[in-house]
């Protein structure tokens, strides 16, 4: 069954290139989310005139790939205990989160998170409130831009797990 599920990582772009990769992930949308304003571009983002995260939105198969097992991978790459910075990434739009649409997907995240993570983790756990697509130029960046930074090691992804 086509389920949704919203990870920020940090950069967008490796969030997005790295569960690409994954067998049982559907499609991914870079986009901006949670934020207090409506339709933000990656300039007011960067700017301090808008505060949503760089977020992934990830429709997966659930009987290929269970909501578990993305977070297992989400969490091979981020570092659950820094606040608004990935990697070089720094600001609030870096900021680690799980959002959720159905509530017992958030259940089931802080569960997962709360087991996997040793002590207090600064992951955001939260309903979906809003997704705002990102601009076209970031969709697929990292394909778009092999040389592209962004501090998501993608090689992290076995190859028994790649599509």
């Amino acid at each position: 069954m086509k389920k949704t599920i919203y990870l920020a990582g940090g950069c967008f772009w490796g969030v997005q290139a790295y569960f690409d990769q994954l067998k049982g992930v559907l499609s991914t949308k870079v986009g901006y989310a949670n934020g207090t304003t409506a339709f933000p571009k990656y300039e007011d983002l960067k700017a301090g005139k808008a505060d949503h995260a760089e977020t992934v939105k990830v429709d997966y198969d659930d009987e290929v790939i269970s909501l578990k097992d993305l977070l297992g991978h989400y969490l091979r790459f981020v570092d659950p205990y820094v606040i608004d910075k990935q990697g070089h990434d720094e600001g609030h739009q870096y900021r680690t989160g799980v959002y959720y649409t159905d509530l017992l997907d958030g259940i089931e995240a802080h569960e997962y998170l709360s087991s996997h993570i040793e002590g207090e983790y600064a992951i955001e756990v939260a309903q979906m409130r809003n997704f705002f697509p990102a601009e076209e130029y970031h969709q697929d960046y990292l394909k778009k831009n092999p040389g592209g930074y962004c501090h998501v090691n993608l090689k992290l992804v076995k190859p028994e797990e790649k599509k």
